[in-house]
């Protein structure tokens, strides 16, 4: 596994990529590219993360010239694919569904069905997945991009004090939504 650059570099590299240096474009959806897909893939269908990953870069290359470094530039570009993931949430929002049952998953954990050794990761997974959707977002920036709170709260444009309320609660969700299903007998026995 590569090292995840710092901000700081992948600040200047967006900001020489602005002035068109090719190489330092390169260089920083290189640096970049890991964090975005799993931020879209944690807000909107995973099976359309690699379109929205590619449609935040072509509408972050565009802007780059404008970027003025107010934060770090992975901030700046986690922000634009939190939009690009919202416009992509909201357009699903109005297709029909193609079948009555869209998560084959789900209903295996609903039925009862037998557990693989992966299957708590799955079911995390989809704990997280169904927290309410500022939690959601809070707690993956944080706790799954590993961003600070601060660096969370200017994606989602909003104070700190609610980012670290929201990731708590998004905390006491996940706790009791395990509870339940260790007492409903949906965890897999040790």
């Amino acid at each position: 596994m590569t090292e995840r650059p710092d901000d700081g570099r992948i600040t200047a590299w967006a900001l020489a990529a602005g002035r068109g240096d090719r190489e330092a474009l390169s260089a920083f959806v290189r640096g970049t590219q890991r964090d975005v897909l799993r931020f879209v893939s944690h807000l909107a269908d995973p099976g359309q993360a690699e379109d929205l990953v590619q449609e935040t870069y072509l509408r972050a290359v565009g802007a780059l010239p404008r970027f003025e470094a107010t934060a770090s530039a992975r901030t700046w570009l986690l922000s634009i694919a939190r939009r690009v993931a919202a416009d992509a949430v909201r357009a699903a929002g109005r297709r029909p569904r193609t079948t009555a049952v869209g998560d084959w998953d789900a209903v295996a954990v609903r039925t009862g069905a037998v557990r693989r050794a992966g299957d708590e990761a799955v079911l995390l997974a989809q704990l997280v997945a169904g927290l309410d959707p500022d939690r959601h977002e809070a707690f993956v920036l944080t706790q799954v991009l590993d961003l600070s709170y601060a660096e969370a709260a200017r994606v989602c444009g909003c104070p700190i004090g609610t980012i670290r309320s929201r990731v708590a609660r998004a905390r006491e969700d996940l706790v009791r939504a395990l509870d339940a299903g260790i007492h409903t007998g949906r965890r897999r026995e040790a």
